[in-house]
């Protein structure tokens, strides 16, 4: 590297001002949207497992800008991501760089992995319906279900450009076409019980509330919610159900993980993404957060397997993750959140 080009990444490391950064040989450099109460005792066993120093930058956002903005210059290895929308975006950018390892062959199914090895899912997590346990009880229903007649006036969700909502919109073009799901969309706007607002918990607190019967979320907020004595009467409030299990299947979103292009410690950063594929990250992946594992053999915690095994959407992300320009226009088209 010529003195000029090291002395300008040196000046983007110093600048970092949540993580001390750098490139010697047993480190490895990560920007991370996940939360450090689930990311850092990972990473403290991966240091224990390998001897290589693990430093992190935590932002919920403009970390895929910030990447870019540094460019070869930049000290991260890793990005660390929820939801299939970022990974395409690292991608599409050109942000990244391909695995080739037999082990992330082995422990992540084809559909959660990009067919160009160049992001790779940590974790599944379901896009749940949830229905009042006083009013409803649990049902067996699809997510078409919420566009008929019988729905109106009884649906809560959070804004339908939130990447949850984007990627089951776009699963549901992938599967039945642009024309279909604008038909559906319209009707499932239709049907809502109040304009689109708050997170997934505050659907499920709208359940309880009696604002709506049904509500979207994802699965691991159940979890979280009953672990929160504050919030855990919403929980009880209603029930989990697996939608589609008669036809395509539930939609399953991920978490997941990209080699940058200019990673400085390309090999460490290869050995911490197939660590986290492999059994031990996976298994704190699925106690701590309420996650499914993406490594088939791991199993998902106890109270999360106390919810019933599921029929999964089989339909590759990478094809799903094709559609969320189409399901951002459509979005847009029917007005879904005014």
């Amino acid at each position: 590297m010529s003195p000029k080009k090291l002395f300008a990444r040196s000046a983007a490391m110093i600048a970092l001002t949540t993580a001390s950064f750098s490139t010697f040989a047993e480190e490895v450099n990560i920007y991370s949207f996940r939360q450090a109460f689930l990311i850092e005792p990972i990473m403290e066993k991966f240091t224990e497992q390998t001897g290589i120093k693990v430093n992190i930058l935590f932002a919920n956002k403009g970390l895929i800008e910030r990447v870019k903005r540094e460019g070869e210059l930049s000290p991260a290895d890793v990005v660390l991501t929820t939801d299939i929308s970022r990974l395409v975006s690292l991608t599409s950018q050109d942000l990244t760089q391909p695995i080739q390892s037999e082990k992330l062959n082995s422990n992540i199914p084809s559909q959660y992995r990009d067919p160009e090895n160049q992001w790779f899912a940590l974790t599944t997590r379901v896009r749940n319906i949830y229905s009042s346990s006083e009013r409803i009880g649990p049902v067996d229903i699809t997510y078409q279900d919420l566009a008929k007649p019988e729905f109106k006036g009884k649906i809560c969700t959070r804004s339908g450009k939130h990447p949850y909502n984007v990627s089951l919109v776009a699963s549901v073009i992938a599967h039945e076409g642009e024309a279909n799901a604008k038909v559906w969309l319209e009707s499932v706007k239709a049907n809502l019980a109040r304009k689109p607002q708050g997170n997934d918990r505050a659907q499920v607190k709208a359940v309880k509330d009696g604002l709506c019967d049904y509500a979207l979320g994802n699965n691991y907020y159940l979890g979280k919610m009953l672990a929160d004595p504050k919030q855990v009467s919403w929980a009880e409030a209603v029930n989990i159900n697996f939608p589609n299990q008669n036809t395509t299947g539930s939609h399953v979103n991920v978490s997941g993980v990209v080699l940058t292009k200019y990673a400085p410690n390309k090999a460490n950063a290869i050995k911490l993404i197939e660590f986290l594929s492999d059994d031990v990250a996976q298994q704190m992946y699925a106690e701590v957060n309420y996650e499914y594992p993406v490594k088939v053999s791991v199993q998902p915690s106890k109270l999360v397997a106390s919810w019933g095994q599921f029929k999964a959407d089989t339909l590759p992300l990478a094809e799903i993750a094709k559609q969320h320009q189409a399901a951002v226009k459509l979005l847009d088209e029917v007005k879904f959140d005014l």
